[in-house]
C-alpha cells in the first residue's frame, strides 16, 4: 500500500494540519514519496454508529454475508466503528476484514420469555437467571453486555420492566467485575429506577427519562444513545396495538416527548451518542440522519457531530486523530460544524489506511 498524503482542517481542534498515512496508520511527519489523496476541505475522525446490528433483519439474524453487506453500507455512508448492541449470530468473521468497520460485540440481547422481538434474544426461563447469563456474555463479548430493560407486558397491556432490583444490582456487579459495561433497553418510566440504581452504564433509548434521572445520569456518567430515527417509528407501532390502547397511547406520548427529553439531557450534561439503531426497522447507513435529528432536539451542530465521531471514539475506547493511530478518517469539502448536511457528502473514507471513496 503506498503512502498516502492530505492536508486540511481537522476537527476536533479545527487547525490546518498536513497528516500522512503509511502501513494503515496516521503519521503528523512526513512520509516520502507520498501520493496526494486530498488538499483543503475538513477532515474527520471516522463516524460512529454506537446503537448498530450487522446481521439483523426485521425477523431475526441474518446470514454472516448479508451482515458484510449490511456493514458495508454504514462503511460507505462514513461509519467506521460500530457498536453492534446486541445480535443472533456471530460476528467474528466480520472482524478480521479490513474492509469493513471495527465492530465492537455486545452479544446477545438477555430478555425472558416473550419479553422481546421473537428472534432477536436469548431467553431466560427465570429471572434469577439473569447473572449467570450477563457472566457469559461478559467473557464472550468486547467488553459489552446488552440488557432488555423492558418491553410490552401483554397481561398489563403496556411496558413494565422484566427484572427485579436486586437481580440487576447483582448481573451488573458481575459484568463490572469481569471488566465488561452494561446498556439496556429501555422505553418506559418504570424500568428506569432499577437501571439505574444497579448501576447501569449506558441507557439505549431511554425515552421516558425525568430532569431528576437525566441528573443522575450525569452523576454517575451512564451515557445514553436515543435512537432518535428509530423513536421516529413509535406512532406506527401504536397504530398496530390496537389490542393495546394503553400500551399505544404510551407509545404515542413517548415518541412526543422524546426530543424535550434529548435536549434536558445535554443541558444536564449526560453524555449523549449517536445511534442509529439499524438493522430492525431502520436501514443501514443512516448516520448522517442521526446526527441531524439530535441537532433538531436540541444539540449544537459540533456536538451532535462529536457524538457520532472523536466523542464516541474516546467513549468506547478508539483512538480520533492521532500519531500513530489506525488511519480512520472521513474527507468532506464542506465544514459540517457549519452544515451537517455535509455529512452525507464525504468527498474520501479511510478505512485502515485504504481508501473506499
Amino acid at each position: 500500500m503506498s503512502p498516502l498524503h492530505l492536508s486540511g482542517t481537522v476537527l476536533p481542534d479545527g487547525e490546518p494540519r498536513d497528516l500522512w498515512i503509511q502501513d494503515g496508520k496516521l503519521s503528523f511527519e512526513p512520509v516520502p514519496g507520498a501520493e496526494t489523496l486530498s488538499a483543503g476541505g475538513f477532515v474527520v475522525p471516522g463516524l460512529v454508529d454506537a446503537h448498530c446490528h450487522p446481521g439483523l433483519g426485521p425477523h431475526g439474524g441474518l446470514s454472516v454475508a448479508d451482515a458484510a453487506d449490511q456493514a458495508a453500507t454504514d462503511r460507505d455512508a462514513g461509519t467506521l466503528l460500530i457498536r453492534d448492541c446486541g445480535l443472533p449470530l456471530d460476528v467474528r468473521p466480520l472482524q478480521s476484514r479490513a474492509d469493513l468497520p471495527t465492530i465492537i460485540r455486545c452479544g446477545r440481547h438477555l430478555a425472558l420469555p416473550k419479553r422481546y422481538i421473537p428472534g432477536f434474544a436469548i431467553e431466560l426461563d427465570d429471572p434469577a437467571l439473569l447473572p449467570e447469563a450477563v457472566a457469559e456474555q461478559a467473557r464472550d463479548g468486547d467488553g459489552w453486555v446488552k440488557l432488555v430493560g423492558d418491553w410490552i407486558d401483554r397481561g398489563q397491556g403496556d411496558l413494565a420492566p422484566l427484572w427485579p432490583d436486586d437481580v440487576l444490582t447483582e448481573a451488573i456487579r458481575i459484568a463490572h467485575d469481569l471488566g465488561a459495561r452494561v446498556t439496556a433497553h429501555v422505553f418506559g418510566e418504570a424500568a428506569l429506577p432499577g437501571l439505574i440504581g444497579a448501576g447501569i452504564d449506558c441507557l439505549e433509548h431511554g425515552t421516558a427519562l425525568s430532569s431528576d434521572q437525566l441528573t443522575e445520569l450525569a452523576r454517575r456518567d451512564v451515557a445514553l444513545v436515543p435512537t432518535l430515527i428509530n423513536i421516529e417509528n413509535f406512532p406506527g407501532i401504536a397504530d398496530k396495538a390496537g389490542k393495546y390502547p394503553t400500551y399505544a397511547a404510551h407509545m404515542r406520548a413517548l415518541h412526543a416527548g422524546v426530543a424535550d427529553m434529548v435536549s434536558s439531557a445535554v443541558e444536564a450534561g449526560v453524555r449523549v451518542f449517536a445511534g442509529t439503531d439499524a438493522g430492525g426497522m431502520v436501514e443501514h447507513g443512516r448516520i448522517a440522519d442521526e446526527v441531524e435529528a439530535l441537532h433538531r432536539a436540541g444539540m449544537s451542530r459540533t456536538q451532535a457531530l462529536a457524538s457520532a465521531s472523536w466523542e464516541a471514539r474516546e467513549w468506547l475506547g478508539h483512538p480520533g486523530i492521532e500519531h500513530g493511530a489506525p488511519a480512520d478518517l472521513i474527507v468532506y469539502a464542506d465544514d459540517p460544524r457549519a452544515d451537517l448536511a455535509a455529512l452525507h457528502h464525504p468527498t474520501h473514507i479511510v478505512l485502515g489506511g485504504t481508501v473506499f471513496h
